[in-house]
């Protein structure tokens, strides 16, 4: 991994930490969702969505952007942030992220110089019967 390759990393690190530690009490549970049609997400600042997931409970996402962004789902792990969905000068995406353990799951896009207009729908599954 390059010099600058690491550097990104670790800002990205540190961006997510401050958003997990920012996404306060309004976080999803089962069957609740979120669409947002319309996200004005300014110049190298960043967007979030956090949701409270029991094992086996499920990320539901889609989104598209005016411009490309990094979007990332993320967890607080005691001194670690781990990101096991991670994308990369995105301008759409979509998945199920199904949940290992019981959790603050944060989904995070951040815009780079041209800023971005998101748009998305995430939706908290219940675990399978």
């Amino acid at each position: 991994m390059s010099a600058r390759r690491r550097a990104f990393a670790f800002c990205a690190a540190a961006a997510i930490t401050a958003a997990l530690a920012a996404c306060g009490g309004h976080a999803l549970v089962a069957g609740m969702e979120r669409d947002a049609p319309r996200v004005i997400v300014s110049p190298w600042q960043s967007h979030e969505v956090c949701a409270e997931l029991a094992p086996q409970e499920r990320l539901d996402y889609r989104f598209t952007s005016s411009a490309p962004v990094s979007f990332a789902i993320a967890y607080d792990d005691g001194k670690a942030v781990l990101m096991p969905v991670v994308q990369d000068h995105a301008t759409a995406g979509s998945g199920i992220y199904e949940a290992p353990f019981a959790k603050r799951y944060c989904l995070e896009w951040e815009a780079g110089p041209p800023g971005a207009i998101l748009a998305y729908r995430v939706i908290v599954r219940p675990r399978p019967r």
